[in-house]
């Protein structure tokens, strides 16, 4: 099997929860980074987007440890393991993630065409396969080396993130198919049996 690697989008650090980690005194995670700890990126958007970004992390270590990277609003492509502290959340909060917002698209794009270079296999995007404010600049340097979990289609969140624990306790990879000329937006599947 040609190794793979992962992108997982992000999550929304300027929502409700990533709010509670620049305002909260009674959230742990918080507390630390108040206190100057900096904390892996991985573990602040876990708490941020709970059963999604802990299934899309969860699923890139188990089936490509260490060949994960995430998509920033405007830190370009970071390792979950990456530590970030409130300076860094700040940032992450203020910047949209939008095709036409410069301080998102040119680190990104600067991080996706390294990766081009450097990577000579498939790139696998865990997140919202219908926004083209990941996959259009993502399609625009890897082409048909970017490829999706198929059974994403027609999936909100938290049924994406359902299919990626379940896989990983599996241990059965999904199959991928082609961002390129795939069909993005679909039939919702029927909800996933309770475990």
């Amino acid at each position: 099997m040609t190794p793979r690697m992962f992108l997982l989008s992000p999550a929304n650090a300027a929502g409700p929860r990533g709010r509670l980690l620049r305002t909260s005194s009674h959230v742990p995670l918080a507390t630390r980074l108040r206190a100057g700890e900096r904390v892996p990126i991985g573990e602040v958007y876990t708490f941020i987007s709970a059963l999604y970004f802990r299934g899309k992390l969860a699923y890139a270590n188990a089936f490509a440890p260490r060949r994960s990277f995430v998509i920033t609003p405007c830190l370009g492509l970071l390792a979950p393991s990456t530590p970030v502290g409130e300076q860094e959340l700040d940032a992450l909060a203020s910047v949209p993630i939008d095709a036409t917002e410069p301080r998102y698209l040119e680190p990104l794009l600067r991080d996706v065409t390294a990766l081009a270079r450097e990577w000579p296999g498939d790139v696998v995007l865990l997140g919202s396969i219908a926004s083209p404010k990941y996959t259009q600049p993502l399609v625009d340097v890897l082409g048909s080396r970017l490829v999706f979990p198929a059974t994403f289609v027609g999936r909100g969140d938290m049924s994406r993130g359902g299919v990626l624990l379940r896989a990983v306790r599996a241990g059965e990879e999904l199959d991928y198919i082609p961002v390129s000329g795939a069909v993005l937006r679909g039939t919702r599947p029927p909800k996933l049996p309770t475990p």
